[in-house]
């Protein structure tokens, strides 16, 4: 499944849309997300960005051994967009630092 994170653009054809962060972890968790593309600025910051969700799946990387879907970012804030590839960026370290841990089939 693709979900698209978004309050105001169209859906991409071949997306499941989603309004709110919690909307996308709960689909997350089911394990069955292949790719996950982000807006920031959803119209209410105190149900959350699409930087909670980054947050969420850094979260369960490190500490369940999560497998992320492919992610993407497209808000057009500047600043959170900055902060959500670093996000981005974090969870690809974590997550092959995890990889080189893992026992060899050798």
């Amino acid at each position: 499944m693709r979900v698209y994170l978004d309050d105001e653009r169209d859906t991409p054809p071949g997306w499941v849309r989603v309004y709110w962060p919690d909307e996308a972890i709960a689909l997350l968790e089911t394990g069955t997300v292949v790719e996950l593309s982000l807006d920031h600025d959803l119209g209410d910051d105190a149900r959350g960005t699409g930087y909670d969700v980054l947050l969420w799946i850094e979260r369960a990387v490190a500490e369940r051994g999560f497998a992320p879907p492919r992610l993407q970012v497209h808000s057009a804030n500047p600043a959170a967009r900055r902060r959500m590839l670093a996000a981005i960026e974090a969870i690809g370290r974590i997550r092959h630092g995890q990889l080189a841990q893992e026992p060899s089939d050798i």
